[in-house]
């Protein structure tokens, strides 16, 4: 029997409700995540990334303070056993962000998303290779299936090919080499040591590129640029609270609805539909992902 089987048999009706409560959030998260995202493709129209990421950091970090006076100060959070790890492990933050905001000036939010999707298997593969840590035969299978669903997606080798497509799994690559290093960082420092860090260096890093390229916002775009930051802060803060009501187990496989809001929100907003290529490797993205967390 398997940990979630055994997990989901001795609920009781209180374990029942909060884990509900958790993939509720779970999914309230992904829809503002996935909003974000449609923000974003509206803003890099006008602005470069590294003004949305100006505004983003320092967004984030008034939150930030806030935090952390509230959970020890703000001295005691700067302490870190590996302080240049959380350096890099920030820049891969904001590189991240950085460059799937980028592929959204010339790709769909489903396809982007859909490519984006293939991180977990990365972060799989990249565990085995960099880490030294044990893959089995299953979740070899499962990356496999995962890369074939990103070359359906790409389509290698024909005339309908876009370069800009290996954008998002650039991102994709870059995330899961931040979540590689986060979990070797969150062995020894505290999550409000990772806040205080990802703040600090977010904050330095995009004012620096931000900074020369400022471009007065309208009202509106004031408005949108508000809306972009406040939204990555929220749906942030409402997976930390999913987590709070159901194991990351649990939740793991909701965050690949992220694809479906995503490609919701082309749908409606930007009159986005997906063909027939991009939906079926999508799928074996998704079954890829899904039978990872299955076999875990």
């Amino acid at each position: 029997m398997s940990s979630q089987t055994q997990y989901a048999f001795h609920l009781t009706e209180d374990a029942k409700a909060r884990r509900n409560r958790g993939i509720g959030l779970c999914l309230l998260a992904m829809a503002v995540f996935a909003s974000q995202d449609g923000i974003t493709k509206f803003l890099v129209k006008d602005f470069t990334i590294a003004q949305l990421l100006m505004v983003r950091y320092w967004v984030f970090a008034a939150v930030a303070v806030v935090f952390l006076a509230a959970r020890g100060g703000i001295g005691a959070a700067a302490r870190s056993t590996t302080p240049w790890l959380q350096v890099i492990r920030s820049l891969l933050a904001i590189a991240e962000a950085a460059l799937f905001g980028w592929g959204l000036k010339y790709l769909g939010l489903a396809e982007s998303h859909a490519l984006f999707a293939v991180f977990p298997l990365l972060t799989l593969a990249l565990a085995g290779l960099l880490l030294g840590e044990f893959i089995s035969l299953r979740h070899w299978i499962a990356a496999i299936v995962g890369f074939a669903g990103t070359l359906v997606i790409l389509r290698p080798g024909v005339g309908i090919f876009d370069p800009a497509a290996l954008i998002p799994l650039l991102a994709a690559l870059t995330f899961a080499a931040y979540n590689l290093l986060s979990r070797r960082i969150s062995q020894t420092d505290s999550f409000g040591t990772n806040v205080f860090y990802m703040a600090v260096v977010g904050i330095v890093a995009s004012t620096c590129f931000g900074l020369p390229e400022w471009v007065s916002p309208t009202p509106m775009e004031w408005g949108l640029l508000g809306a972009y930051s406040l939204a990555g802060v929220l749906g942030h803060l409402l997976l930390i609270k999913a987590l709070e009501y159901a194991p990351a187990t649990v939740l793991q496989p909701f965050n690949y609805t992220l694809l479906v809001f995503a490609t919701l929100v082309g749908f409606i907003v930007f009159d986005e539909v997906p063909d027939n290529w991009t939906m079926a490797g999508a799928t074996l993205v998704l079954a890829g992902g899904l039978y990872a967390v299955r076999v875990r």
